[in-house]
């Protein structure tokens, strides 16, 4: 898998301030020159064109970067065209469709509340071996308890959510949920680094995770989140570390386990401002309208869309992960390791950062992520 580098036309070329973006690439930069971060890679496009493309550190541009939790906006883009296409409504029971998923209090849940993370079955498990098979993943389905009352309280569901809709996905449609990604999505938009679901010839080109730096202390978390302990909110390192294994790089986790270069999530983003298979109708309801103002563990309103999240405007616009200087309808997704992607429809911007250093200090983390974003959404002329 190789991107067409030659189509990088230059940050003057599509209205970017050249001294803002090279304030960009230091401030990327840092971390990896400290060496805290192994490496890390940035692209920022515009009008359907690549300006700027980076990488950072000792590895090859055209490796890849596991995207985490940025990889649910592609899952969602492709669950828009079965809404779209009236395939499923959004008040259809998730029950109605996977029989298996009706125990345990689960019958009533609807594929809004999946997609909005209102579903409560956040912390519901599913691994291997289960999760390699329809049939395994059917097996945990109906095992599945709830640890909140459906569409009372957002609690963020890192993978368990999606494998429901990678399910539905295979009954909708018949193709596996890969493959319909793939035919629907990736191919049509030409996205040629990103995959979901890594075929073995491909795995060397995945630059793999690594832990880095120390964890935040309980006095750091109390002074900026007014908690001592983030508890099950926060992923464990061994789980983010398997992402990096090869069985679990093919699998495809559809919550979490895509790859990509930047610039392959940077024309994926420029789709959805743009272009793509959805249609401005689709388009507009599901990168605008946010339906989930439900609080996020530090009391933040989730602000969020069907499948993804909103800046808003609010004053806590800042703390959704795309900083304070992109305008409040810009939409994105972020991931693990503090992997950002977003558009901005008011300058036409997107901006994707990726790293494969899981910094464990996740309030260093957080500010990062927000410091790099605040100066990508400047760069506009």
């Amino acid at each position: 898998m190789k991107s067409e580098y030659a189509e990088i036309v230059g940050a003057e070329a599509i209205g970017l301030d050249p001294t803002k973006v090279d304030a960009l690439i230091d401030r990327a930069r840092q971390e990896v020159d400290s060496g805290l971060l192994p490496s890390c890679q940035l692209a920022i496009a515009r009008n359907n064109e690549v300006g700027v493309f980076e990488t950072i550190g000792e590895v090859a541009p055209s490796s890849r970067y596991v995207m985490y939790s940025a990889t649910k906006a592609f899952v969602a883009s492709g669950f828009w065209l079965l809404l779209q296409d009236g395939k499923i409504t959004l008040d259809t029971k998730i029950s109605a469709l996977i029989p298996e998923f009706a125990t345990n209090g689960k019958s009533e849940i609807t594929l809004e509340q999946v997609m909005l993370h209102t579903s409560g079955f956040a912390y519901a498990p599913l691994g291997p071996p289960l999760w390699d098979s329809r049939e395994g993943r059917l097996e945990a389905f109906a095992k599945w308890r709830l640890n909140a009352e459906p569409g009372t309280k957002y609690e963020y569901h890192a993978t368990t959510a999606h494998w429901v809709l990678a399910e539905l996905i295979e009954i909708l449609d018949g193709r596996d949920y890969r493959q319909f990604l793939r035919e629907e999505i990736i191919d049509p938009l030409q996205l040629d680094d990103v995959e979901i679901g890594v075929p073995p010839e491909h795995l060397a080109e995945i630059n793999r995770p690594v832990l880095c730096g120390e964890p935040a202390s309980p006095d750091e978390l109390e002074a900026a989140l007014g908690v001592r302990d983030l508890g099950v909110s926060v992923i464990p390192e061994e789980q983010l570390l398997s992402f990096s294994r090869d069985e679990v790089l093919q699998l495809g986790v559809p919550g979490g386990g895509g790859v990509a270069t930047a610039v392959g999530v940077v024309r994926f983003y420029q789709a959805l401002l743009h272009a793509g298979p959805w249609t401005s109708e689709t388009k507009q309801a599901f990168t605008s309208e946010v339906r989930n103002s439900l609080p996020d563990l530090r009391g933040i309103p989730a602000n969020r869309s069907l499948g993804l999240v909103i800046q808003g405007g609010d004053k806590w616009a800042s703390m959704r992960g795309f900083g304070r200087t992109c305008s409040p309808r810009t939409f994105g997704h972020g991931g693990a390791g503090g992997q950002i992607a977003f558009a901005d429809p008011e300058t036409g911007i997107s901006f994707c950062y990726l790293t494969n250093g899981l910094d464990e200090n996740v309030l260093r983390e957080w500010r990062r992520t927000a410091a790099i974003a605040n100066r990508a959404a400047t760069c506009a002329l």
